[in-house]
């Protein structure tokens, strides 16, 4: 990780890849659908080097606010020193395209760009040499490009790029050694074009080393083939992937997902990370999510000697058909001094956290703004916490590099008993370290106690390289499990740990996760910032889990919890009013008058408080009181359906019926598309008119 100073913030730049799933894309756009400015950035200006995701989700951009943002963001991850005014690939690339336009333009109809030697001129740059074939009599006008230096991308350490004029005419397109051959760059007809040597030789008396490239762009391989070789076409079809290698796109997935979400000073500004989501017990019962995110860049300010962020964590869990069960918020300042700072300079930055979650099938989705940088990353899952405990099984496998024992009653991510694991989610080792191996076992029996064992074994390519066997009752009544396994005999590679659980010889659960064995001699580990968090004693679990319950219906399961965190702080409004709604939908009233009447005259009694309680009066038939505290909600908060549709049932309970009508008419003028409230209204308006007619 490189340290650059900028004038207010430190940029710690790391490189880390991540895994990540494809979203299921809607029905795309065309270009033509563009206004005029971005249609020609997408098939001009970047059309080349543009990738194929990038480009799905440009066209899938809604407003010009969006284009341009995802413009902004396309550059900046190119930008190979982020954090300086400059941004060299760009300025490269643009230099590129005026040379084209300026050079390869001039003897076609077509714009340089647009030519063969214009777009593997965007593509890799300025060749290392350039030989030119013009005014030969037996050959066509020819240019070999030779290349070096490009093995980054996957490419040949050398290579040649051949164009001719096809024909004796028009602009010089790109040759095919399979496609064409050399008797595409003679002059003369040999009569049979499949007849590759004798063209070959004829090239060969004219131009050896024009011979040879013919054959193959690759120097040295014609020699091997003796005819053309589909090397080269392979060769043609890597170089325009070159765009996909050059940068890593799924930021053009968060930035779709995201561009609603995260405020639009960070919209464009996506860095790369990886994430680690796993789920375990807790000895009460209780599930918790544990996840890590690992960042592939990380900011601080610099303020008199000290340096710091502020990080932003925003979670959110919705079930299978998209409703939200549960969301959490979170900041978390970050400080540093000269010498903290300099310790994790090149090592990366990982964000560790943990929360309950009620059994069910989930997408979860956690959110990580900096603030320093006013950068966003993401991570995200399908998860499940399991509702049958009957049958024992295995949790998943959690593997880390080294344990810190984390005594005390409060809840660390990843600490599973008195260990704390630290984990990274490439799950990378030196052969000098051991690794950590922490799991549960769920639902034991008796007779898995009397009869269950553990086998650990450890695979290479299917094969079994290391085995044990312990039995389950070695490990007392112990829910978490941790062992240790010494890798020194282990050669650099990659490899599968896998558990099973057995009873008499049956195998009951299985879990596998990979991991790797580098050769390097030096791993930085990250520097961790680990979230502690209260007792599972404390309420706040209650009442996650009691809201948990009630955005899944399940209100019967939602009082349970809420009544427990009510009961320990009753003086809390959030946890007051949590109840409170339970009650009101069970038509429990009182209780949910007597839960939220102590905070009706508190200056920061909340709007919701306020309508809760109204509602609750209005359940017991107490209209004048539920009248008094609709209107002292719309003298503080102002008016609104809710509120006004609320007052016009207290008023029409009371036999108030203008007052009604009137509370009525003001909700409609909000919100004309209203049936019931329309139907109501109607009713009243002609009552008045019969009883007038009756007069």
């Amino acid at each position: 990780m490189r340290l650059k100073a900028g004038k207010k913030s430190l940029l710690l730049s790391l490189s880390f890849s991540l895994a990540f799933s494809f979203l299921a894309w809607a029905e795309n756009k065309t270009a033509k659908d563009l206004p005029p400015k971005y249609k020609q950035w997408l098939e001009e200006e970047v059309v080349y080097i543009i990738t194929p995701l990038e480009k799905d989700v440009f066209l899938r951009l809604e407003t010009d606010r969006e284009r341009d943002l995802f413009m902004e963001a396309f550059w900046r991850q190119r930008d190979p020193t982020p954090g300086t005014p400059v941004n060299e690939f760009k300025e490269e690339h643009d230099r590129r395209i005026q040379y084209v336009n300026r050079t390869f333009g001039r003897t076609t109809s077509l714009p340089g760009w647009k030519t063969d030697r214009g777009r593997f001129y965007i593509l890799l740059g300025e060749p290392n040499d350039i030989e030119r074939f013009t005014g030969e009599a037996e050959i066509y006008n020819t240019e070999v490009w030779f290349y070096q230096g490009l093995a980054k991308y996957g490419l040949p350490t050398g290579f040649y790029l051949l164009f001719y004029q096809k024909g004796g005419v028009g602009d010089y397109v790109l040759y095919s050694p399979a496609s064409d051959g050399p008797q595409a760059l003679l002059t003369t007809y040999l009569g049979d074009q499949a007849n590759y040597l004798q063209a070959y030789r004829k090239l060969k008396k004219i131009s050896p080393g024009l011979a040879n490239v013919s054959l193959s762009l690759i120097p040295g391989e014609s020699d091997r083939f003796g005819r053309p070789s589909l090397a080269s076409d392979i060769l043609l079809q890597n170089i325009q992937t070159i765009p996909e290698k050059e940068v890593k796109d799924r930021y053009a997935e968060k930035f779709l997902l995201y561009k609603n979400i995260v405020e639009v000073e960070y919209t464009a500004n996506y860095i790369d990370s990886d994430s680690m989501i796993k789920i375990f017990q807790d000895p009460s019962g209780l599930y918790f999510v544990h996840y890590c995110i690992e960042l592939n860049r990380f900011s601080v300010r610099e303020h008199e000697g000290k340096y710091s962020t502020n990080l932003k964590l925003n979670g959110q869990v919705s079930d299978m058909s998209g409703k939200t069960i549960y969301q959490y918020e979170g900041s978390l300042p970050v400080g540093l001094d000269e010498d903290q700072l300099k310790n994790i300079t090149y090592k990366p930055f990982e964000l560790y956290d943990r929360f309950p979650l009620v059994p069910g099938n989930y997408k979860f989705s956690v959110l990580l703004k900096n603030e320093a940088s006013q950068e966003f990353t993401s991570a995200e899952k399908d998860i499940v916490i399991p509702q049958d405990e009957s049958s024992p099984r295995l949790s998943e496998l959690l593997l880390g590099y080294k344990t810190e024992v984390s005594p005390g009653t409060g809840l660390k991510p990843f600490r599973l008993g008195q260990a704390q694991i630290l984990c990274q989610p490439n799950k990378i080792f030196q052969r000098q370290d051991k690794l950590f191996l922490n799991f549960q076992v769920l639902g034991r029996t008796p007779e898995l106690e009397q009869k269950g064992s553990i086998q650990f074994d450890i695979l290479r390519q299917e094969e079994k390289v290391f085995s044990v066997t312990r039995k389950v009752s070695d490990y007392g009544n112990k829910l978490d499990i941790l062992e240790e396994f010494p890798l020194a005999n282990f050669s650099p590679g990659i490899y599968m740990m896998e558990v099973t659980l057995r009873s008499d010889r049956q195998a009951l659960s299985t879990e596998r996760e990979h991991f790797e064995i580098t050769s390097v001699s030096s791993l930085p580990r990250p520097w961790v910032f680990s979230r502690t968090l209260f007792s599972v004693s404390h309420p706040a679990y209650s009442f996650a889990v009691g809201q948990q319950y009630f955005n899944q219906g399940q209100f019967d399961q939602a009082l349970i919890r809420l009544e427990r965190a009510y009961d320990t702080q009753p003086n809390s409004q959030e946890y007051a009013l949590a109840l409170a709604r339970v009650y009101l939908i069970l038509k429990e009233y009182e209780k949910a008058k007597k839960v939220l009447s102590p905070f009706q005259d508190s200056p920061e009694a909340s709007y919701d408080v306020q309508f809760s309680l109204g509602r609750a009066h209005q359940g017991l038939g107490e209209f004048d009181q539920a009248i008094s505290v609709f209107n002292k909600a719309i003298t503080r908060f102002g008016t609104n359906t809710n509120l006004l549709n609320s007052l016009g049932e207290s008023y029409y309970g009371r036999g108030a019926l203008k007052e009604a009508l009137a509370a009525w008419t003001k909700s409609l003028e909000i919100n004309p598309d209203q049936k019931e409230i329309k139907d109501k209204v109607e009713s009243l308006r002609k009552n008045d008119r019969d009883k007038f007619l009756r007069g």
